[in-house]
């Protein structure tokens, strides 16, 4: 019998589980973010973060600081594009989707840092590093927002 009472309709959307919208989420701005740090260090870094050109902090902004921010953003950007569309709704679900990554990446980062003993983490490279998180989010996940509308 329900045969015939589901014949001619269609199947009903298959929502799946939000934790596996968020894994994928997840994965996709993991990718991105390795990707892109590791083609800032690899190429960019190279050739044009030398040492004589890091000696002043208005270079350390924009040789350092703001290719960071551009990562961070794409990684975002990717985590809320990849997150499915049902569990978009919750902005709870798809504000950590798109957030997660970068911020376990920052804390990770800082973990790092702070073992080593000839690093020394100054409030100063402290609040950068913040500043780089938030900015970097909040242009990912403006990004985004501003694609969802078109």
């Amino acid at each position: 019998m329900s045969y015939y009472r589901n014949y001619g309709s269609p199947a009903p959307a298959d929502t799946g589980r939000p934790i596996f919208a968020l894994l994928k989420s997840w994965a996709a701005g993991l990718v991105v973010l390795l990707l892109t740090s590791y083609l800032q260090t690899a190429y960019f870094y190279g050739a044009f973060a030398t040492p004589e050109r890091l000696e002043s902090f208005v270079n350390v902004l924009w040789l350092v600081h703001l290719p960071n921010a551009v990562c961070v953003a794409l990684s975002v950007w990717v985590s809320a594009r990849v997150h499915a569309e049902p569990h978009r709704e919750s902005a709870v679900q798809h504000m950590s989707a798109a957030f997660a990554v970068p911020v376990a990446a920052q804390l990770v980062a800082f973990a790092l840092s702070a073992g080593l003993p000839w690093r020394n983490l100054g409030v100063l490279s402290v609040l950068m590093s913040l500043a780089v998180l938030v900015v970097g989010c909040v242009a990912g996940y403006a990004a985004e927002r501003l694609r969802e509308q078109d």
